[in-house]
C-alpha cells in the first residue's frame, strides 16, 4: 500500500474513533461505525481491529472506563454507584468486575489510590500514528511565575503527580485552577528517555512567591520571548505527535533556532471536568 493510500486508510479510521468520543455515552452499532469510515459492514470489524488493535466493543468500554477512572481519582466528590452508571454500566457490580478485571484494582481501591502504571498498559493499543493537520504561529510569550510539582520517574505516574499538585493548590489557594493558567513543562521525551530518568513540571500560574510547604511545591518561571505556537485538540495520549511535528517537520524548515528552555503546554482545560475529546492544549517551543 502507497504512503498516500494508507494515509487516507488512518485517516478513515481515525474518523471512527473521533466518532466514538464524541458519541460515548451513545449506543454504537458496527453497522453504524460502517458507515462512518465508508467501509462496508462485512468488513468494518475486523479493519478496526487491525487498525486499532482490540475490538469495537473493548474500544468503546475502555474509553468508557478510562472516564469514569479518572473522576474516581480526581472527582473527591464521586461515588462510585454515580460512576457505574454514567459508564454505562448496569449495576456497580458490573462495572467493579469490569474494572477490576481490567486494572487489577477494584474501583474504590483505585479511588484511594490508583496504580497507574498497571493503568496506562492498559492504553499502549492507543498509541498508532494519527493523521492531524499542523499550524504552527510565531507568538510572543509573557514571563510568567508559576508553582511547580516536579515529577521526577516514570511517566506513567504522572497522573499521581497531578492529583497531588491539584489537592494542593485547592488546599493553598494561591494558584485556584479557575482563574489561573496551568502549565506543564516537558523536560524529556517519554519515549526515548528511561522512565527513572524523566522530568516533567506540573505548574500553575502564582502572582507572588509560594512559602514552603509539605507538598515540595517550588517556585519557577517560565521565561518570556518568541515562540512557536501549535494547538493540540483532544486526549494528552496523542500530544507527542504534535511535539514530533514542531521538532521533525516544522523547525528544520522555518530557519528557526532554539531557546535554550524546554517544550512547554498550556493547559485550556483538564479532565475530569472536560470530556477528553474537547480539550484544548496549546504547545510553545521557545525560539531565539
Amino acid at each position: 500500500m502507497s504512503d498516500l493510500k494508507a494515509m487516507r486508510y488512518a485517516k478513515r479510521f481515525d474518523r471512527v474513533c473521533e466518532y466514538i468520543e464524541q458519541h460515548l455515552d451513545e449506543a454504537l452499532s458496527l453497522e453504524q461505525l460502517g458507515q462512518v469510515a465508508n467501509f462496508s459492514r462485512y468488513h468494518f470489524h475486523r479493519q478496526f481491529v487491525a487498525h486499532v488493535g482490540v475490538t469495537v466493543a473493548r474500544y468503546v468500554q475502555l474509553l468508557r472506563l478510562k472516564r469514569a477512572s479518572y473522576r474516581l481519582a480526581f472527582d473527591a466528590g464521586s461515588r462510585v454507584i454515580d460512576v457505574a452508571f454514567d459508564a454505562g454500566f448496569e449495576s456497580p457490580e458490573a462495572f467493579a468486575r469490569s474494572f477490576k478485571k481490567t486494572f487489577g484494582q477494584t474501583p474504590s481501591e483505585f479511588k484511594r489510590a490508583p496504580a497507574w502504571q498497571a493503568w496506562t498498559e492498559r492504553y499502549h493499543f492507543q498509541k498508532r500514528k494519527r493523521c492531524v493537520q499542523m499550524n504552527v504561529e510565531i507568538v510572543e510569550f509573557e514571563t510568567t511565575r508559576v508553582a511547580v510539582l516536579e515529577h521526577r520517574g516514570s511517566p506513567a505516574l504522572v497522573n499521581e503527580s497531578a492529583k497531588q499538585f491539584i489537592e494542593w493548590r485547592k488546599q493553598s489557594g494561591l494558584s485556584p485552577v479557575p482563574e489561573s493558567d496551568s502549565f506543564g513543562i516537558a523536560y524529556d521525551d517519554p519515549n526515548t528517555t528511561a522512565p527513572e530518568q524523566f522530568r516533567f513540571d506540573l505548574c500553575g500560574e502564582v502572582d507572588a512567591p509560594v512559602p514552603e510547604n509539605p507538598q515540595g511545591v517550588v517556585n519557577k518561571t517560565i521565561p518570556g520571548g518568541r515562540c512557536a505556537r501549535l494547538r493540540h485538540l483532544g486526549s494528552h495520549e496523542w500530544i507527542g505527535e504534535s511535539a514530533y511535528y514542531l521538532y521533525r517537520e516544522w523547525l528544520p524548515q522555518s530557519g528557526e533556532e532554539l531557546r535554550d528552555f524546554p517544550l512547554f503546554f498550556l493547559y485550556y482545560n483538564l479532565m475530569p471536568e472536560t470530556p477528553e475529546h474537547e480539550l484544548v492544549t496549546d504547545l510553545y517551543l521557545p525560539l531565539k
